[in-house]
């Protein structure tokens, strides 16, 4: 008989660095899932994504077992690494916060593209783009 999916739950945890604790904790507790065995292959599998944020989506399926797919990090995550920012404008049409290349923006674009909605790494940078200026980020042609 086949497993059957009773809950899907997506959360965003520092890579490497999962705990028990909330955010984990909270989104599995309620379904019965060993919130100390998904810490722990968590853990494992982001290792080299250490302190990035990092979506993951959990299937939990009705025997309590599970398994996740871990996203690339979020687009507004890399792009204030790349600037070197602490976090983006409170009002991003008067205040600029830093700026990024074009070379910056394609390699965001490429980590990410499995998780956009893109036809090419050309179109990716221009929605990538578009985030940077959101966060009040210039965007320079210099590469």
């Amino acid at each position: 008989m086949a497993k059957q999916v009773t809950a899907q739950i997506k959360v965003q945890v520092p890579g490497g660095q999962a705990t028990p604790a909330p955010p984990v904790g909270t989104a599995l507790g309620p379904h019965g899932v060993n919130i100390g065995q998904f810490v722990q292959q968590f853990n494992d599998r982001t290792k080299d994504l250490a302190g990035t944020t990092v979506p993951v989506v959990i299937t939990v399926y009705n025997d309590r077992s599970f398994d996740f797919i871990t996203k690339s990090p979020p687009a507004a995550v890399l792009l204030k690494q790349a600037a070197q920012i602490a976090k983006g404008s409170g009002n991003p049409l008067a205040e600029k916060v830093g700026s990024v290349t074009q070379q910056q923006l394609e390699d965001i674009a490429k980590t990410k593209f499995e998780d956009l909605n893109a036809r090419d790494i050309e179109h990716a940078a221009r929605i990538i783009a578009g985030t940077a200026r959101s966060m009040g980020l210039e965007v320079s042609d210099g590469g």
